[in-house]
């Protein structure tokens, strides 16, 4: 493995035939998921709504087909030799290894490739909205659905616990609020959810949901926003909160019995700037209190932060 990334970091094969043979393989990727799949194109629309300034704005594989067909090679080097340099790189190796060994092994295959230089993370940060903004769509989809997102706060910062405990009260499944009355009590929508991206730099937070045939997008829209300006206007319960903490330690848990999990957490964290967060982030999660939760929602739910998409069947 050390070998492998090694190679991989020092000389990697750069050549045009190899690139258009990429090419063809991620234009191919685009156009399966984002063109001609149902819905495929709603997180390029909604991120071009929701955004006005920060690189989130485009999705990961390009905003359009054409920035990946048009990538040059010298585009392809340049991004390669500015981030995967050793002092970019977080090496994680778990497992039943001795600390010396893996030291004298990371010398040995990464010590003389040239360290590079420190990429230093600049993006533009994104204004605060001060306007809804609303959006319609028609396609070829069979049923209508109901995309609408708020802007939250960044991976590390106190609201983004608020909210990932916020998004599991509203929709983290069968049992949560916006299921239980608008998919089986109102039978308004056949599917909804509730759920935030993890984005390191301030990020979405989005409820979407297919509409049961029949049903008006004004109708739905509103009747979100009533569930919505309930966890706004009343503290949820103490019940409830030790509910979906205790959801989010047995996640937590959970995703650390593997060896392949750790070292994954491991890395992330690193990339967070404290591998430590591993041990001591769940108690960022109980100290939430109902009042944080009520007055978060109060502060990101306003309608002036809000982005909503209505996308029709045509």
């Amino acid at each position: 493995a050390f070998w492998l990334e090694s190679d991989r970091m020092l000389s990697l094969a750069f050549g045009q035939k190899s690139l258009d043979v990429q090419k063809k393989v991620v234009c191919e990727e685009f156009k399966e998921h984002y063109i001609n799949k149902p819905y495929g194109d709603v997180w390029h629309k909604m991120r071009e709504l929701a955004y006005t300034t920060h690189p989130y704005r485009w999705m990961t594989i390009g905003k359009e087909l054409s920035h990946v067909e048009n990538a040059h090679i010298d585009d392809v080097k340049n991004f390669f030799f500015k981030h995967y340099r050793p002092v970019n790189a977080i090496l994680v190796v778990a497992g039943h290894v001795e600390l010396e060994k893996i030291k004298q092994l990371a010398q040995k295959w990464f010590g003389d490739i040239p360290m590079g230089e420190k990429y230093k993370r600049s993006l533009p940060q994104e204004p605060r909205q001060t306007a809804a903004r609303v959006a319609e769509v028609y396609a070829d989809v069979p049923l209508d659905a109901f995309i609408k997102t708020w802007h939250m706060d960044a991976r590390l910062d106190k609201g983004y616990y608020v909210m990932d405990l916020a998004t599991e009260v509203l929709g983290g499944g069968g049992s949560s609020r916006l299921y239980q009355a608008l998919v089986k009590e109102k039978q308004l929508f056949s599917s909804i959810d509730c759920y935030h991206f993890g984005s390191i730099d301030k990020g979405l937070l989005a409820v979407e949901g297919k509409l049961v045939k029949g049903v008006a997008m004004e109708a739905a829209a509103k009747a979100v926003d009533e569930e919505i300006g309930k966890i706004q206007a009343v503290a949820i319960s103490d019940t409830e909160l030790q509910k979906v903490k205790n959801k989010t330690e047995s996640v937590i848990a959970f995703e650390d019995m593997g060896v392949m999990s750790r070292a994954n957490s491991l890395a992330m964290y690193e990339l967070l700037g404290d591998a430590e967060l591993m041990n001591t982030e769940l108690a960022r999660y109980q100290e939430i209190t109902a009042a944080d939760v009520q007055q978060y929602c109060q502060e990101v739910f306003r309608n002036d932060n809000s982005n909503t998409l209505f996308y029709h069947t045509k």
